[in-house]
């Protein structure tokens, strides 16, 4: 619609579930704990939508039990970086020019994924992949993730709309257009918070911006499901690129690049 000013719903923080013994959300927790825990998961990277397996395999393990082999990753080169990038480029200008309630609506989807059928399953994923409780993880890859897609939606709203002048001489009407940045923007994520390591970027890719993440060493198979949890909510091909590898092989390309625009990172 071409006509209308939308406003997105009013953002509110998600409740945290209690995982009380016989509730609904502990027997589903535990179940997606026990499949996943029997299981190896093949990560690929993801460039352009398209999952890419290469020769270069590590294996993730279980902080607690080193023993216990939860994927097999498979490692990006220098060919798949530079691909991941000119992925991005190429996805740059229709995402970027896409209206901004259209991108906003992918991620307030990827939000009810999450509080749904995704909960228990990133929840999961995050107790196995970075040690930590069923509390610990719910406050954490559940609900502070969907809190910061509900509220970047409505703090992009608020950034269009304040930018806007205020004022308008006699016979002249003035107005904003808040660009989305020129090149790609690379995401470099932290182990510790399942949350902080979507939230990186896809905050970028709210506002127009598409990039090459690179997620933790430590935090493959949580991270790896978030990047299809937001393919599932209707990312295009190319906004963002997953690309699990070497830490100074890749920051080295995307640092060197010359249509790197920005870089966005924690820790």
């Amino acid at each position: 619609m071409v006509n209308n000013v939308p406003t997105p719903p009013t953002p509110v923080n998600e409740p945290v579930l209690g995982y009380l013994p016989g509730s609904k959300e502990r027997v589903e927790l535990k179940a997606e704990l026990l499949r996943q825990s029997n299981e190896v998961v093949e990560i690929p990277c993801i460039i352009n939508g398209v999952e890419v397996y290469t020769d270069n395999v590590i294996e993730q393990v279980m902080p607690h039990n080193h023993s216990h082999v939860i994927a097999r990753v498979h490692m990006a080169s220098e060919k798949e970086v530079n691909d991941a990038i000119d992925a991005s480029l190429a996805a740059h200008d229709s995402w970027s020019t896409m209206p901004w309630e259209a991108r906003a609506a992918i991620f307030l989807k990827a939000s009810e994924l999450l509080r749904g059928e995704y909960r228990a399953k990133i929840n999961a994923s995050t107790m196995i992949n970075q040690s930590k409780t069923c509390h610990q993880a719910e406050i954490d890859s559940a609900c502070e993730l969907i809190d910061f897609w509900r509220f970047n939606v409505q703090y992009a709203r608020e950034i269009y709309e304040d930018l806007q002048p205020p004022v308008s001489p006699s016979s002249m009407w003035n107005s904003s257009e808040v660009r989305p940045l020129e090149g790609f923007v690379f995401s470099v994520t932290p182990f510790y918070f399942t949350s902080i390591a979507a939230n990186l970027p896809s905050s970028a890719a709210i506002m127009g911006n598409s990039g090459v993440w690179k997620p933790s060493r430590n935090s493959y198979l949580s991270n790896y499901y978030l990047m299809r949890l937001m393919m599932d909510a209707g990312l295009p091909d190319g906004v963002i690129n997953f690309i699990p590898g070497k830490a100074s092989m890749v920051g080295d390309i995307c640092l060197s690049h010359p249509m790197l625009a920005g870089i966005h990172f924690t820790g």
